[in-house]
């Protein structure tokens, strides 16, 4: 099994990877699922030890990371903040120097992007993002790579309906980078961070994707062949979730809203979803949804990482 080189210790979004590390991230991932299925499992992490930091709740992240390090041989540590140190006011400099020390890498899920940086700044082992509230590249990675199973990256329209977030910004960076054309839809006040807008157009300069950022959902969706939503409301946001719920209410993906798009167009969230808010139950229930096929290659695709990282 041949494992990819990074030139990069951390992976903290998108664009710390260039364009022929993901497709070989992406290469390493299919390899790893299909051996998975037949049956046999690759251990090429034998011995090896991930701490995982969460300071914030999770399905996908936690169990994937866990499953996908004891498929690879190794093992998955499960720190809250309130089990070690840094609930009690550890710097996370100090976390970091201390971790490096017992553990092969970490993944932190956590809120300030800052925190993220700061535990790759002080750490001499990989540190991934498991989330913050600016970038989420785990996921976006995943995402392009469900794109990536079903044919060409390049020239492939995303449509994003919803909030300008974490998710919103990693996908825009995804797309710059592997060639894709993505559009997001959002709502005045909602749209994505303009430095990581500026980011992706820069990126697409020398790929040939398209960026935009539109209010309007009907013209952006003609031509679509993934159409994106996420929850409008995400962890620690909760006291605006009134004001969100008006200012969202007409960026949904309904089943209405499909018909006005072609009949190839295929569905994608990144879970949890609240139904019948961002998304229609029977949308995300339909044939055109690959919504389970993304929540499932997020084991994959982390594994894949994982292996690049700590071989």
């Amino acid at each position: 099994m041949k494992i990819p080189h990074l030139n990069t210790k951390d992976i903290l979004e998108v664009n710390d990877l260039t364009k022929e590390e993901i497709l070989s991230i992406f290469q390493l991932a299919s390899k790893l699922k299909k051996t998975r299925n037949s049956g046999k499992l690759l251990k090429p992490l034998k011995n090896k030890t991930l701490a995982m930091i969460f300071e914030k709740n999770s399905t996908r992240t936690r169990v994937s990371f866990e499953a996908g390090m004891y498929e690879l041989g190794g093992l998955a540590m499960f720190l809250s903040s309130n089990d070690i140190q840094l609930g009690r006011g550890e710097t996370f400099a100090d976390t970091a120097k201390v971790l490096s020390r017992y553990v092969d890498g970490i993944m932190i899920r956590t809120d300030q992007h800052s925190k993220v940086v700061e535990i790759a700044k002080e750490s001499s082992i990989p540190v991934i993002n498991g989330l913050t509230d600016d970038a989420h590249p785990c996921q976006a990675l995943t995402d392009y790579f469900t794109i990536y199973e079903r044919g060409n990256l390049e020239g492939t329209n995303l449509v994003y309906i919803g909030d300008g977030n974490n998710m919103a910004h990693s996908l825009l960076l995804g797309a710059a980078i592997l060639g894709v054309n993505i559009t997001a839809v959002c709502p005045r006040g909602y749209q994505p961070d303009l430095h990581v807008v500026e980011t992706a157009i820069e990126i697409s300069r020398k790929t040939g994707s398209s960026i935009a950022v539109t209010t309007s959902i009907n013209d952006a969706v003609i031509n679509c062949d993934y159409l994106y939503t996420d929850v409008w409301t995400s962890m620690g946001q909760e006291k605006e979730a009134a004001k969100r719920k008006k200012a969202f209410s007409k960026y949904r993906i309904t089943t209405e809203l499909m018909r006005k798009c072609p009949a190839h167009c295929k569905v994608m969230h990144c879970l949890p979803a609240h139904r019948g808010e961002e998304i229609d139950a029977e949308v995300i229930d339909s044939p055109q949804s690959i919504v389970f096929d993304q929540a499932e290659n997020r084991l994959h695709l982390q594994k894949a990482l994982l292996c690049a990282l700590m071989k």
